[in-house]
């Protein structure tokens, strides 16, 4: 079987990535500079002989294909299992809100316990079997072509972690930042890393959060 090539692209800006407030699989719109974000990445891959377009049926991230899409004249596809982590009970809290709050929780969370899930939310066991699968069986569909996949800071996380081999526990020091380009391949041996965060159509206005 053919390699698939990947581009792995964040949604654009949100005001609740700006409070750092976790979205989780609530719908939260790009902001205005979300909006610039989708249009820059779009007409930096505008070039780009790309087969199909797949993303997060969320509106930031779903927007933030369209702009992908326009100058391709391909249509988006919804495919809902490339959401964000479900938070569950954390979703519309802030970071510090968490912490005061759910102290034992944001412990657990923090140190990125794998059997951990907020209430009503997924494990990052959970999260990485529904992303890893979603992405190969996507990738094995379009085998030998250029598949994009927009999505979110979670599902990028577990990209990369995929394509270089790394634990869920590792402590992240590789950048997720909305609206970059990240360049993957996939063979039926698995996910491989060929470029991370490709921001030279950005200025600084993209912002790097630890989940989202």
């Amino acid at each position: 079987m053919e390699a698939t090539r990947l581009i792995a692209v964040r949604h654009g800006e949100t005001a609740w990535n700006v409070d750092t407030r976790i979205q989780g699989q609530l719908d939260i719109g790009l902001n205005a500079t979300g909006e610039w974000q989708a249009r820059r990445v779009g007409q930096a891959l505008a070039d780009e002989a790309i087969d199909v377009i797949y993303a997060s049926d969320l509106s930031r991230a779903w927007n933030t294909a369209l702009e992908i899409a326009r100058p391709t004249g391909l249509q988006v596809l919804p495919e809902p299992r490339l959401r964000e982590r479900a938070f569950g009970s954390f979703e519309g809290m802030s970071f510090a809100e968490i912490e005061k709050t759910l102290p034992d929780q944001a412990r657990l969370w923090r140190e990125r316990d794998p059997e951990f899930a907020p209430e009503g939310g997924e494990s990052l066991i959970v999260f990485r079997d529904r992303v890893t699968t979603v992405a190969s069986e996507l990738a094995a569909r379009h085998a030998g072509q250029l598949v994009v996949l927009v999505a979110h800071g979670g599902v990028m996380d577990v990209l990369y972690r995929a394509a270089t081999r790394q634990a869920l526990q590792a402590p992240r020091t590789w950048l997720l930042r909305n609206a970059a380009i990240n360049r993957i391949l996939w063979t039926p041996e698995g996910f491989s890393l060929v470029g991370w965060s490709d921001e030279a159509h950005l200025t600084d206005a993209s912002r790097d959060e630890a989940t989202t």
